[in-house]
């Protein structure tokens, strides 16, 4: 029995926990590292976390004790800690502000070449991000949310491992060997139509709609509309006209319903956002990168620009790094200039470049990758979903899949994805930065093939589309911008 008797409304709240941005364990979380000063809010903390859920609940935010006045007073110390000031000592600078940003930029930045291909290249380029993107994705996509350890028994149980394909549908044998480890997550093979198995060989025909590709595609659109000049209100009402609200996740969820409800950007990326630090707009940066070869500076502006609608310091820094990765891919042919080159456009002290900067000092000392993904798992733990979900512990898997990929195309969309955490999302940018450096036709037909040249997308006007159209389009439209 809840405190208010609302049922309707705690049983909407549960089903929509994204919507509604109420998680008091990742609000403190994302408070505490940020540096907020919580010292006086924690007697109201304290309360809210006195109160007792259901036993069934799960991890559903409401029910039990929390009811609508529980409710209320969520509300009353998110508000309340937005407005908090740091606390003494804090030892990072992170701006949120553009020129703030790049006032805290390392002055020792690494020289990264003027783009001087030809059009064909650069049609070949961005084609290989588009097409590495989509095939990373495609392989990290059924094993989103899995811990590593049920990756790796699936994936070994199924003669996989190291991941050198796609994952397949298990055969009763491989099931029966599963089931027998008793992993915490496996495959439901006994649904057909089940979206993970349409991610599964032999039943690939095509990618399937996933955000990751939804935002790359939702940049074009942009684009399209207010060319090189766009704003953040712009990249707002991209979104409203052109993605339906629940194709979204977590922030951009938050964030399209604070900017539905009226709240421009950037009060839209704080406002009952308790992701505003998570991987969503990492994962939106690849169009600002592709149309911006040699650029980096202005890849990270143009990625600000969008990321700043939802996400707020490391939220952002993580979109910027990706975008100027991506730009500088086009001109270097070493990961860790590439990589470098892309925290030179973040502040110099913020907790993305400092988690970033471990992984190559780890790849300086010549440590193995699985000693690698043990010391990312160390510092995170994937059973939260914060840390799981955090742009740096998934900017630490990106990281080090390039620098221990051997530049090769299957190893390193596969490191990304055998080290856990997001794994379609870190799957799909790695593939897109080797794609960008090598260019599509570098890309094996092992990956490509099962593709069929066909993605499927949530955005208006591009519900199924040829990847090589697509790609040719993004590039025509770049050629253009001034």
């Amino acid at each position: 029995m809840t405190q208010t008797g609302d049922t309707d409304g705690i049983l909407w709240h549960n089903r929509h926990a994204w919507l509604n941005g109420v998680d008091l364990d990742v609000e403190l979380l994302q408070a505490e590292q940020e540096g907020r000063d919580l010292t006086s809010v924690r007697p109201l903390i304290r309360r809210l976390q006195k109160a007792k859920r259901d036993p069934g609940a799960g991890a559903m935010p409401l029910g039990g004790e929390r009811g609508t006045a529980w409710l209320a007073g969520y509300v009353r110390l998110a508000e309340a800690i937005q407005a908090l000031p740091l606390r003494t000592g804090y030892p990072y600078d992170e701006p949120d502000a553009l020129d703030a940003i790049r006032q805290a930029r390392s002055p020792a930045a690494i020289r990264v070449p003027a783009w001087t291909g030809t059009a064909k290249q650069f049609g070949d380029k961005l084609h290989g991000g588009l097409l590495g993107r989509i095939c990373g994705c495609l392989l990290g996509k059924p094993v989103e949310g899995w811990y590593r350890t049920s990756i790796e028994v699936t994936a070994k149980s199924t003669g996989n491992w190291p991941i050198s394909r796609y994952l397949r549908t298990p055969t009763k044998t491989m099931a029966a060997r599963i089931d027998r480890l008793k992993p915490v997550q496996k495959f439901d093979c006994t649904r057909a139509a089940n979206l993970k198995n349409r991610c599964l060989l032999p039943h690939i025909s095509g990618m399937i709609e996933d955000d990751d590709i939804n935002y790359t595609v939702l940049g074009l659109a942009v684009l399209k509309r207010h060319g090189a000049a766009f704003t953040p209100q712009d990249v707002a009402a991209t979104w409203l006209n052109e993605l339906p609200l629940l194709h979204t996740c977590t922030a951009e969820r938050v964030a399209y319903r604070n900017l539905a409800a009226g709240l421009a950007p950037p009060g839209s990326a704080t406002l009952l956002n308790p992701y505003r630090e998570w991987i969503g707009a990492q994962i939106r940066a690849d169009l600002f990168g592709y149309a911006n070869p040699g650029r980096p500076e202005r890849a990270a502006e143009w990625a600000w620009r969008d990321a700043s609608i939802s996400h707020v310091k490391n939220g952002l820094y993580g979109e910027m790094w990706v975008a100027s990765m991506l730009a500088a891919a086009y001109v270097r042919d070493d990961w860790e200039a590439v990589i470098r080159a892309g925290l030179d456009q973040i502040p110099a002290h913020c907790r993305l470049r400092e988690d970033v900067e471990t992984i190559l000092a780890l790849w300086a000392d010549g440590a193995d990758y699985g000693i690698v993904c043990e010391y990312i798992h160390a510092q995170w733990n994937e059973r939260r979903s914060h840390d799981w979900c955090h742009s740096n512990s998934n900017a630490q898997v990106v990281a080090a899949a390039l620098l221990w990929g051997d530049d090769d195309f299957g190893q390193s969309v596969a490191q990304a994805v055998m080290c856990g955490f997001d794994t379609d999302c870190n799957g799909a940018t790695v593939g897109s930065l080797w794609g960008v450096m090598h260019g599509a036709n570098r890309i094996p037909a092992d990956w490509t093939r099962p593709v069929r040249n066909t993605v499927q997308t949530g955005v208006s006007g591009y519900h199924e589309v040829a990847i090589d159209r697509l790609a040719a389009e993004m590039a025509a439209v770049a050629v253009n911008l001034k």
